[in-house]
């Protein structure tokens, strides 16, 4: 169940982002370190919307593997101990 509000609501608020990107059609400009680029508000909100999305669930997934990990060497101490 708590994935799937997780997941509406992801949605909501990626609707909500587009949603404001394109109702502004202004060109932005972006400098990277290496190049610059011409990108409109909705290209960019979509963009780092994106970006944000990916690194959230890497982050998420890395912090879940870790705990996982934790998990089944504390086990195996206990495991251990016992013998």
């Amino acid at each position: 169940m708590r994935l799937y509000i997780t997941v509406i609501l992801f949605l909501i608020l990626l609707a909500i982002a587009f949603v404001f990107g394109s109702q502004n059609d202004q060109v932005l400009s972006l400098n990277y370190l290496i190049a610059k680029t011409n990108l409109s508000v909705a290209a960019a909100v979509s963009l780092f919307t994106s970006i944000g999305f990916v690194l959230g669930l890497l982050f998420a997934l890395f912090w879940k593997l870790l705990s996982m990990i934790k998990s089944s060497k504390s086990n195996q101490l206990n495991t251990e101990k016992k013998s």
